[in-house]
């Protein structure tokens, strides 16, 4: 058998040269695609993980966490202002995170009578504060949360504040951008172009089994 070079190959069967543009922006894609990597794989392999115990709970020992019970007084002028307030149960709960046991933000409350009722929730736990409008004595009630409930309003943005929630927004607009990515780089395997197709269609025509037969 004769070893037939690219040179001597027929104009019909001879690979086009690519544009220079073109090699430019597959270089490109090829750069941004492991300058992502750097960050994505970490958050990827922090979500999966936390993904799988949102999916597995049992697979962690959880323990009931005793509830801890804290008394204080809140400041006369504090108390005043905000009773003063269109939303006196909120402007209540900006006082409450100076004291101690009284963790999260606000997420809750209301007054009846001579009473405030609040409630805060966080990633480490949840408190519900009774407050007496008349002497501003307070009692919180906190109960802590476990590492799989920790874990898991990490992984859903849960209670974890603005910065995390923007973290979870990033890292989510990056492993799109990294898929992405990663299917403009299909493009420049001229000769994988069809397979890496292929497995696609294959793997869409999966998902969309299992969301139509298999899912109750």
């Amino acid at each position: 058998m004769t070893d037939v070079s690219r040179d001597t190959l027929p104009d019909a069967r001879r690979p086009r040269p690519m544009p220079p543009w073109k090699i430019e922006f597959y270089r490109q894609s090829r750069l941004w695609h492991g300058y992502l990597s750097a960050f994505a794989f970490i958050a990827l392999m922090f979500f999966s993980v936390t993904g799988l115990l949102l999916n597995h709970p049992e697979w962690l020992k959880r323990e009931d966490a005793r509830p801890q019970e804290t008394r204080f007084i809140l400041p006369a002028s504090g108390m005043a202002a905000a009773l003063k307030t269109p939303d006196p149960a909120r402007a209540l709960g900006a006082l409450m995170p100076s004291h101690d046991g009284v963790g999260g933000v606000y997420a809750s409350g209301e007054i009846d009578g001579d009473e405030a009722f609040l409630r805060f929730e966080g990633v480490s736990g949840n408190a519900s504060v009774v407050v007496d409008l008349k002497t501003g004595a307070a009692e919180a009630t906190r109960r802590k949360a476990d590492a799989v409930t920790i874990l898991n309003d990490l992984h859903r943005g849960k209670n974890a504040g603005a910065a995390w929630k923007l973290l979870v927004d990033i890292s989510a607009a990056v492993f799109l951008i990294l898929s992405l990515v990663g299917y403009i780089l299909f493009f420049s395997l001229r000769y994988r172009l069809a397979q890496s197709l292929g497995l696609t269609v294959v793997s869409l025509a999966a998902m969309a089994a299992i969301f139509v037969w298999l899912v109750p």
